[in-house]
């Protein structure tokens, strides 16, 4: 991995119609009716958080608190763990 990647933790969670996905990292999330087009949906989401962070100059890392974290408070849900790599690269333009 680069030095303009981050790497995010993410959950995928069965919902009553769908599915739904989390970045525990950017507490970012989004929805789909299948796990890959929530993690699909999660990407994009998170990497539109990303670009508007930098232009706003706020942070880019924000955790779920752990008392709202999914993994403590629905385990039975977690349908997916996985890794999200977010490339971001960075230009200067005069």
């Amino acid at each position: 991995m680069d030095k303009s990647s981050f790497v995010f933790t993410c959950v995928v969670l069965k919902e009553d119609s769908g599915f739904s996905a989390l970045c525990l990292d950017t507490d970012v999330a989004s929805e789909g009716d299948t796990i890959d087009e929530a993690k699909q949906k999660l990407g994009e989401a998170v990497n539109l958080y990303i670009e508007s962070a930098i232009e706003n100059n706020l942070p880019i890392i924000r955790p779920v608190p752990q008392a709202e974290n999914p993994q403590h408070t629905r385990p039975e849900d977690v349908a997916e763990m996985f890794r999200l790599t977010v490339n971001v690269q960075v230009a200067v333009h005069v």
